[in-house]
């Protein structure tokens, strides 16, 4: 594994953050024996969020029991829209917010807190102000946004700059060799994958701030499952968000080089996938859900798979 500082996280970052939107975390089932594993591979930072079902519960009865919190680094996300899509970007509901994970998670602070969503209607100086505020009372390290624009980062952060305070250090979009065509769920899910991400990407690249990928194997497509020649049963793999956001020619002919590449090398499709997103110049970080350790120990193996400058274009249709 490796691992990189993040500014205002207390321990080094690994690489891969291991993604909980999944049974048996979201269903409240003992999830102990899976965070053991991915633990012993390295991987000590853990995505989680306040609408991940009980997710928190699951990590936060694991904390307790392993008495390892000082070693783990906790994402979670706050502020989601309500299921009738009433937004919830404002102080009363970060709170609220905060308070339940901190409970459930079992601990008084979370490393890395993320806005599950923006709400363009609020001003950028507002959200800035509620952050650094939860900064200073210690309930939270680096701060940041998920499916947030570029545009709006920089707009907290030129507010955060001129008034010398913490700026947003972590941003978590979509990212993968998979282009994201459509809005998975809906609610202003953003991305920065494919040619439409482009002045995204620019924008990271510029500053290094540290982009949390999720969906960075096009949530099932890269998975090994699907196979670029029979793409009427990507299905065997990918759920009906995937099959909207990702089940597209282009994103299939990606399919086809990885496997291509894959064959040449003698790795798998998932660490080809994966061996891309970590050539590109994006300081990323790899949100990665599986219920297989071994696949796991595949996906940190790929750190050390190096693609050439003409391997990463192919892939991605350059």
């Amino acid at each position: 594994m490796k691992y990189t500082e993040i500014p205002y996280v207390k321990n080094p970052v690994s690489r891969i953050l291991y993604g909980t939107a999944m049974p048996p975390f979201q269903t409240g089932e003992d999830g102990g024996a899976l965070l053991d594993a991915v633990f012993a591979l390295g991987v000590t930072a853990i995505d989680t969020a306040r609408v991940y079902g009980d997710s928190e519960k699951v990590i936060g009865r694991w904390l307790e029991t392993r008495e390892n919190r000082d070693q783990v680094v906790l994402l979670s996300k706050c502020a989601h829209p309500l299921p009738d899509g009433t937004k919830r970007v404002e102080e009363t509901a970060i709170r609220e917010d905060f308070k339940t994970s901190s409970e459930n998670l079992r601990t008084d602070y979370i490393d890395i807190y993320l806005l599950h969503r923006d709400d363009t209607s609020v001003p950028a100086r507002e959200i800035v102000e509620i952050m650094n505020a939860l900064h200073a009372e210690g309930k939270i390290g680096a701060f940041g946004g998920s499916n947030w624009t570029h545009r709006r980062v920089e707009e907290a952060n030129e507010y955060a700059y001129k008034h010398a305070m913490i700026p947003f250090t972590v941003s978590s979009p979509n990212f993968g060799l998979a282009e994201q065509v459509k809005d998975l769920w809906g609610g202003g899910c953003v991305s920065i994958a494919g040619p439409s991400g482009a002045e995204g990407r620019r924008f990271y690249e510029e500053n290094g701030m540290p982009v949390i990928a999720y969906s960075s194997l096009g949530r099932g497509l890269f998975s090994g499952k699907v196979k670029s020649s029979e793409p009427e049963h990507a299905d065997i793999a990918m759920d009906e968000f995937a099959l909207k956001g990702y089940a597209y020619p282009d994103n299939f002919e990606r399919l086809r080089r990885c496997e291509i590449l894959a064959a040449k090398k003698g790795c798998s499709v998932p660490q080809i996938a994966m061996a891309w997103l970590f050539g590109q110049k994006v300081n990323t970080f790899a949100v990665v859900s599986t219920t297989k350790p071994e696949r796991m120990r595949e996906n940190i193996a790929a750190l050390d798979i190096a693609l050439t400058q003409e391997e990463l274009a192919y892939l991605d249709l350059r």
